[in-house]
């Protein structure tokens, strides 16, 4: 039988945000970055209380179907223990559908709390597989589980019956790397813009990324002067240009300028990965263009505290 939790007990999580693929490494690479949601949930006695502030207060439930929520019973369940009744809190930080991890840091948010307040049964693996379920890939929720950055993969059984299981490892950035997000004020649905994608490429495309990728995991490390040769790709970002033109021009203006910005996850947001910061001219222009500019670090792990009343 499942343990029941105190009444009283509270979890405050921490959980950076976090941008996916670097350029080539699709659904492989993910960065974790300084801007921050904060979902504090409590034990009560009875019922579902769900507050939100912040991104997404106008639009996202405040019931069972939330994915915070969600995330919490899914962690609560593999720990071992029920709560009779749950207060959750969030406060959001991170741009919702913009690419830059605010679903993988609500999954993790939610684990991580129930996690907490279990007393901390599962290990950095498990919260690693249950986050990741809610998206299908593993590359925003390593990062903001463990930081830095990871590299991920996803393995198939081959039963065809058990789910998949979802591995990252973490890659320690250099400290002179920050990053620049160039935020549009529109959403963009990763399902839809995956659909854009072609069913085969060329064998010398998939050349082209696989070294790519082994460039931008050295570049990142120790070699940031490798940054704009590592963020380049012909898997899937020339094929989103179409349905993402804002980003695909930023991105192509800033690379013409010898920065290293690719589109984060599946857009709409360009980054740039730099250790030298960006012309004010340019930052101006894109304010003056209806973006958004986040000035940010890379970030450390996703970070918990248990408090009892």
């Amino acid at each position: 039988m499942p343990t029941d939790l105190q009444v009283g007990l509270k979890a405050t999580v921490t959980v950076p945000g976090s941008s996916a693929n670097l350029g080539p490494g699709f659904d492989t690479l993910g960065i974790a970055l300084s801007i921050y949601d904060t979902v504090e949930v409590e034990v009560i006695a009875s019922g579902l209380e769900v507050h939100i502030f912040g991104e997404g207060a106008e639009d996202l439930p405040r019931d069972n179907s939330h994915l915070v929520v969600k995330a919490i019973r899914s962690g609560l369940k593999a720990a071992d223990v029920e709560a009779p009744g749950l207060k959750v809190t969030c406060t959001n930080n991170i741009p919702q559908s913009r690419g830059l991890g605010s679903s993988a840091a609500a999954a993790v948010a939610g684990v991580v709390a129930a996690n907490t307040l279990a007393g901390s049964p599962l290990s950095t693996e498990e919260i690693v597989q249950l986050s990741s379920e809610f998206e299908g890939h593993p590359d925003n929720a390593g990062a903001s589980v463990l930081g830095d950055a990871v590299v991920s993969w996803t393995e198939i059984p081959v039963d065809g019956r058990s789910l998949p299981e979802y591995r990252a490892v973490g890659v320690k950035v250099d400290p002179r790397i920050r990053a620049y997000a160039l935020v549009p004020d529109f959403h963009a649905s990763t399902n839809a813009v995956r659909k854009v994608l072609p069913s085969h490429v060329t064998h010398t495309d998939a050349r082209f990324n696989v070294s790519r990728t082994a460039v931008i995991t050295v570049a990142i490390q120790s070699h940031p002067e490798l940054l704009w040769e590592g963020t380049r790709d012909r898997l899937h970002q020339p094929y989103r240009s179409d349905v993402l033109p804002v980003t695909a021009e930023w991105v192509n203006r800033l690379r013409n300028r010898g920065y290293a910005a690719y589109l984060s996850g599946a857009g709409p947001t360009a980054l740039v990965l730099c250790t030298e910061p960006v012309d004010d001219e340019i930052l101006d222009e894109a304010r003056e263009s209806g973006l958004r500019v986040l000035e940010l670090e890379v970030a450390g792990p996703v970070r918990a505290e248990l408090t009892a009343d």
